[in-house]
């Protein structure tokens, strides 16, 4: 069975070793249809206390290291590279 792979932001850094990471994903109402979100956090396992709040990281299923965490970050989510330009008036 494939490990799942998936996108989100790290809320907090404070534990060793460990970060949490904030998954959103959209979903349509059963009812309304109205697309709305849902989201949840993991704790996924840093072992370089490398990732800090705020960054946007990939995290794989693993197996269970702790009570709560069997996730461990794979990278960065590298952002857009968009600058921006002066308009010259």
């Amino acid at each position: 069975m494939p490990k799942r792979i998936l996108i989100g932001t790290v809320v907090s850094d404070k534990t060793d070793k460990t970060v949490t990471v904030l998954v959103e994903r959209k979903v349509k109402h059963p009812l309304y249809g109205k697309i709305i979100r849902r989201s949840k956090k993991y704790h996924a396992h840093d072992e370089d206390n490398a990732f800090k709040a705020g960054e946007t990281v990939r995290i794989e299923e693993t197996r269970p290291i702790s009570k709560t965490k069997a996730w461990r970050v794979l990278d960065r989510v590298q952002a857009g590279k968009t600058t921006a330009v002066e308009a010259d008036v």
